[in-house]
């Protein structure tokens, strides 16, 4: 097996607990069906996303609020709130981050689909953010996962090669893009998971 020499980190549900349900629930008053609908057909995925890759988040509002007027008050608190849908670090992957940086053994960095203008919020909130090598934010570079685009700019800009590396994330796509880079990878269910699949490449925590 080859010796891995760098890990890459998603940020947003491997190392941060992130989930507009934080604010929609109570919006909707504890109605899950009403948010659902709200968040599957109005503030959808994707359209935070486009956010994600550079597009202003006061004009993707605005934009919005032309497009469904009668949901004005809702969609202002999609970026609005914003903050209150970080609920907090996911510990477990904090403390094997941690041994990671620790060991010295490893390049770590982190890749995160994450808008420029929302991410200073989280450098302030996440103290561990800072032990990074460096982070690219896919807001900042105008593009994100699951493109190739990023995951090269990733790669280049931190000089790794993609067959020593071990990319982890949440997301299903963005691993199968790895996948196609030749990126080892570990896709994130859980901190114990996690651990578990790292001593796959002889990293033991």
């Amino acid at each position: 097996m080859t010796k891995i020499e760098a890990i890459i980190f998603d940020l947003g549900g491997v190392l941060i607990d992130w989930n507009p349900e934080y604010v929609f629930l109570d919006a909707f008053n504890g109605d899950r069906e009403k948010m659902q609908w709200f968040l599957n057909n109005i503030c959808t995925m994707n359209w935070n996303e486009n956010q994600d890759a550079g597009y202003p988040l006061v004009k993707a509002t605005n934009d919005l609020v032309k497009q469904f007027p009668e949901y004005e008050n809702y969609i202002k608190m999609y970026y609005g709130n914003w903050e209150q849908m970080l609920g907090g670090a996911i510990e477990g992957s904090v403390k094997i981050l941690k041994h990671l940086i620790d060991n010295r053994a490893y390049k770590v960095v982190a890749l995160t689909n994450w808008s420029s203008e929302t991410f200073p919020i989280a450098k302030k909130q996440f103290d561990f953010l800072k032990w990074f090598e460096g982070i690219v934010v896919s807001g900042e570079e105008k593009t994100r996962k699951p493109y190739k685009e990023i995951f090269n700019i990733t790669l280049n800009r931190f000089k790794i090669k993609p067959e020593t590396s071990i990319f982890i994330d949440d997301n299903l796509k963005n691993i199968q893009t790895a996948n196609s880079l030749n990126i080892n990878t570990i896709h994130f269910k859980n901190p114990k998971q996690l651990a578990s699949e790292l001593k796959n490449y002889n990293i033991y925590l």
